[in-house]
């Protein structure tokens, strides 16, 4: 890869992706989970399983926190087939501004991916979540807790939510707190929502605003929430030469915009279909499209 004089250009020759042990210290501009998600898109089709350990801050209010990667995101790579070796670890919890968070993430490679039908969104069985805190009093943790409660439990009695609190050189070097949930259905179709602190804001307000925000994916429908819509509609193309399905809610402006660079760089076109014809208001939609055939040449090599 190499940056113009001027600063206005890179050219970037691709080759192959070769995975093996990396340690990287993040900016302190973004979180991890802004490095990790394009990271996991890839890691898959590398030369040799990735170890890869990324410093910096591990929650904020841009980007997906290590928690939802770790329990919503790498989940959704099971679907097409990557589960052996695939794992989140939280060695250290880094809030914004200075951060001070470790996570290690291990990813194995495939020869291919499988294709996808998911059309069944089910229904909602159980909640879970995490409430941690670095660097304030753990109370905070059970009082996210009980706000959350306070409203998810008029929708499901199976909630669950976990009080994560770190001590000592493991809590980061800044202070803050933030509340990650999820919801899982009949059929395994994720929902997730999370909100993190910020100078002023009470617990209880963080833990409102991360159930509602739950509520409001749900609310949306599909099989897939709006935050990873991108990477299931990228796997789907580079899934085996068939036909694959998938059941989501109303598209982002980010996947329409993905959506369109997928017709650009693949060729790929993806059908687009309301998922219940006999409901006019519901703005659920089915996906489907044809598999490149995308095959690891690379693990092939090693």
């Amino acid at each position: 890869m190499g940056l113009s004089i001027s600063g206005t250009s890179v050219l970037v020759k691709p080759g192959i992706i070769s995975g093996g042990s990396i340690t990287h210290e993040c900016p302190l501009s973004r979180s991890v989970g802004y490095y990790l998600e394009p990271i996991i898109a890839i890691a898959p089709f590398s030369k040799k399983p990735l170890n890869l350990t990324l410093k910096g801050i591990t929650t904020d209010d841009k980007d997906l926190s290590v928690d939802l990667i770790r329990t919503v995101t790498l989940p959704h790579l099971q679907l097409f087939g990557i589960s052996e070796g695939l794992e989140l670890r939280i060695r250290k919890r880094g809030a914004s501004p200075l951060g001070g968070g470790e996570v290690n993430f291990l990813c194995p490679v495939i020869r291919q991916l499988k294709t996808l039908n998911f059309v069944e969104k089910g229904k909602i069985k159980r909640i879970r979540g995490i409430a941690h805190a670095v660097r304030v009093t753990p109370q905070f943790s059970h009082r996210m807790v009980d706000a959350s409660r306070s409203v998810l439990n008029r929708y499901i009695p199976d909630i669950y939510i976990h009080t994560d609190i770190y001590k000592g050189e493991d809590s980061g070097k800044s202070p803050g707190y933030a509340l990650s949930l999820l919801a899982e259905s009949t059929t395994t179709a994720i929902y997730c929502a999370e909100a993190v602190s910020s100078p002023g804001i009470a617990p209880e307000d963080v833990a409102l605003a991360a159930s509602r925000a739950l509520l409001s994916e749900i609310r949306g429908g599909g099989c897939v929430d709006q935050k990873h819509q991108c990477l299931v509609m990228l796997y789907m193309v580079m899934g085996s030469e068939d036909v694959g399905r998938c059941r989501i809610g109303k598209l982002s402006a980010r996947s329409i915009q993905f959506l369109r660079d997928v017709r650009d760089v693949f060729g790929t076109t993806f059908k687009i279909t309301p998922a219940d014809s006999n409901d006019p208001d519901s703005e659920e939609l089915l996906l489907s499209c044809y598999g490149t055939g995308f095959v690891n040449s690379n693990r092939s090599v090693a």
